[in-house]
């Protein structure tokens, strides 16, 4: 899991903003993003303008920490970024 994902407390949640060159890019991330949430059956808070993503994941409703899934599909998520297509943050 990259660095750039800030986890917070109160609610517990890991947060991240992804910036792409342009909003087709940001549009196969998305994609990409949504094939992995049916897989993994997690489907994280996502909101997004033409060239950014805002991608928040919480802790499951009976629980008050982040659990070893959610920090596998914050992973998975960054694998899905390519590296040419992400501009970083």
């Amino acid at each position: 899991m990259s660095d750039q994902w800030q986890e917070r407390s109160k609610p517990a949640r890991l947060e991240r903003r992804y910036l792409f060159q342009d909003y087709s890019t940001l549009r196969d991330f998305l994609e990409r993003a949504a094939g992995l949430s049916e897989r993994e059956d997690l489907f994280p808070d996502m909101g997004f303008g033409k060239d950014y993503v805002n991608i928040t994941i919480y802790a499951d409703d009976d629980n008050e920490q982040l659990a070893d899934i959610h920090h596998r599909f914050a992973q998975e998520l960054d694998k899905l970024v390519n590296v040419k297509e992400h501009l970083g943050q």
